[in-house]
């Protein structure tokens, strides 16, 4: 039985816009920009997705490396850093007694710290109050304090003791703040 003209056009016409419609939103191309050499493509994996990662870039952003080099530590040598650990392992104690006892203000771990034998400067025993943080729309600085110990100059201890907790570990030097970790990047 012969099929009209008009029912072949409008299969014809409904498989096309489903076809059509099917195909939204699907980026087809493969091919390289031109000139842009390896590592650039038309159609990056993730939309906003950076068409370049740099090498050890945590999150691929462009120069991530460079944007965060004022949170990397230095190197230390192994036998500073075996220093650094055993002078970690003569402050821990000193922070857990505190901690327990519920004493965490800067000037009373300063003087139990100074009872150890260290001394107070730049290139010494540094203890601070805690980094101001933000919360509920103002800054203000927790409780507790920060401790850092320049063993060498490659390699610190970095301490704190607050209500919650407290914790010790060994590092090397931070580029622009010595021994403590930057809040934030400048």
């Amino acid at each position: 039985m012969p099929t009209s003209t008009s029912v072949q056009h409008t299969v014809l016409v409904g498989a096309t816009l489903i076809l059509t419609l099917g195909a939204c939103g699907q980026q087809r191309a493969s091919h390289s920009v031109a000139g842009a050499g390896v590592g650039y493509s038309a159609s990056p994996s993730a939309p906003g997705a950076s068409p370049y990662v740099e090498p050890g870039a945590g999150d691929g952003a462009p120069h991530y490396n460079e944007n965060n080099a004022y949170r990397r530590t230095g190197e230390m040598s192994p036998a500073h850093e075996r220093d650094a650990e055993r002078e970690a392992a003569r402050i821990e104690p000193v922070l857990k007694r505190l901690w327990e006892q519920g004493k965490w203000d800067p000037a009373t771990v300063r003087a139990a710290l100074l009872e150890l034998g260290y001394e107070e400067g730049d290139d010494a025993l540094t203890v601070r109050e805690m980094f101001q943080r933000f919360k509920n729309d103002e800054y203000y600085t927790p409780e507790g304090a920060m401790v850092g110990l320049r063993v060498h100059p490659d390699a610190c201890v970095t301490a704190f003791v607050q209500k919650s907790n407290y914790g010790v570990q060994t590092n090397g030097p931070y580029l622009e703040t010595g021994c403590f970790e930057p809040p934030y990047g400048h």
